[in-house]
């Protein structure tokens, strides 16, 4: 494992920190429909992505990103454990639910390791698991709080704090695992995660499910992300190819966000 420089671990610490801190408090700030398009930001895979490429190399993060669009898969596996085994209310049923959601992912991130994907069949594991998910989460009923406590100044410096260690974590191993192994810890959700933490700790089981039923049609933000920095990395380098890998997400977001309008609207009128 090569050694880091001292900077570059600062550096990852000052970022992690405060990217999740600063879209946080825009959107406690701003406006709800805000908060929704940044809840939908490539935030953990970006910097995983991004220090994997700057501590070891942009061909080894572009050949990890190829392996992190099949990597989304196990993340939904991940979604899936934790709502099997997070059934209970409190601290147990928080517990539980990591204990099943962690065991699903390494499950399924050990299968997807032992195959070469390209992009293409990278994206299209990662496409079928989103149906698969969204079909099997279809009866998960809805239940709606003022999960106002999600998005305070506290909670949301837990999310950092968490959220960063992850992505130290992260970067440490990709220094001893291969592209593949690198890539499907890129996908783990880093941000997610902690904010379902603290919904399933506040508020009980049934807000942090509906959060999982919705998170597999969440994830086109970040396959649009991951596949442009696949081929950005290399011939544009690391900081051009994030920049343009993040504004395609944002694209996709408020292209998203514009068909959503539109089949509400076209509900209501019907």
């Amino acid at each position: 494992m090569a050694e880091v420089p001292l900077i570059w671990q600062l550096a990852k610490l000052l970022v992690s920190i405060g990217l999740v801190l600063g879209l946080g408090a825009i959107a406690i700030r701003v406006s709800p429909r805000v908060a929704g398009l940044l809840a939908g930001y490539p935030l953990g895979t970006a910097l995983a992505l991004f220090f994997i490429g700057l501590e070891i190399s942009p061909m080894f993060a572009t050949q990890s990103a190829v392996h992190t669009l099949a990597g989304f898969t196990a993340t939904l596996a991940l979604g899936g454990g934790y709502l099997l085994c997070g059934r209970q209310n409190g601290f147990k049923g928080v517990l539980t639910g990591c204990a099943g959601g962690l065991a699903a992912w390494l499950v399924v991130g050990g299968v997807l390791s032992q195959f070469e994907f390209t992009r293409v069949s990278g994206t299209l594991v990662t496409l079928v698991a989103i149906v698969v998910f969204t079909w099997l989460y279809r009866r998960v009923p809805e239940a709606r709080v003022n999960a106002s406590g999600v998005f305070s100044w506290s909670s949301l410096a837990f999310r950092a704090g968490l959220a960063t260690l992850m992505i130290f974590i992260i970067t440490a191993l990709a220094h001893m695992v291969p592209a593949a192994w690198a890539g499907t810890l890129a996908a783990f959700p880093v941000t997610m995660l902690p904010f379902l933490l603290i919904l399933h700790a506040s508020y009980g089981a049934a807000p942090a499910a509906t959060v999982i039923k919705h998170y597999p049609m969440g994830l086109g933000a970040l396959l649009s992300y991951t596949l442009c920095v696949s081929f950005t990395y290399e011939p544009w380098g690391l900081a051009a190819g994030t920049l343009t890998g993040f504004a395609v997400a944002t694209l996709w977001l408020l292209g998203w966000m514009r068909v959503q309008q539109w089949w509400v609207s076209r509900r209501l009128a019907a």
